[in-house]
């Protein structure tokens, strides 16, 4: 299992906004550049909408960003488009075998593991920023010419 594809998307589309800040960028605009069907694309930028960080208006093509680039890090992101439900990026399994020594212990052991574990990806992610991601996108496309 691996977190949500929606992530990875939000931040294609985001970043794609900016590049593409002089254009329409209609939800089929995106979906071709994410390579996927506009109905995706319409329900995460509701939830980047919802989060602030993107403007659409009903009935009229195209989005854009609501905040500045340096002001969008990548746990905005991470956390606009539900990734996962707060605090609980690794599953636990429920209901261990309480007659069995790693069973009743097991949940008690890791925990603190796995939220060590998130907070350290949360830390990370917020010294991020779409602003980033940008300008590291460019650079791959101009080395390449």
């Amino acid at each position: 299992m691996s977190i949500s594809s929606r992530f990875a998307v939000g931040i294609h589309i985001l970043s794609l906004l900016e590049i593409n800040k002089d254009t329409v960028n209609s939800s089929e605009f995106i979906a071709s550049s994410v390579n996927t069907n506009p109905v995706v694309i319409r329900k995460i930028m509701g939830m980047l909408k919802n989060a602030g960080l993107v403007k659409v208006r009903p009935g009229v093509a195209g989005a854009e960003l609501a905040k500045k680039l340096s002001e969008i890090t990548l746990l905005d992101v991470y956390k606009a488009v539900d990734v996962v439900p707060e605090k609980e990026l690794f599953g636990m399994h429920e209901h261990p075998n309480p007659d069995c020594l790693v069973g009743r212990n097991i949940q008690s052991a890791i925990v603190p593991i796995f939220s060590s574990a998130q907070s350290a990806l949360e830390k990370a992610l917020v010294n991020i920023t779409i602003e980033d991601v940008v300008k590291d996108i460019l650079e791959k496309e101009n080395a390449k010419q």
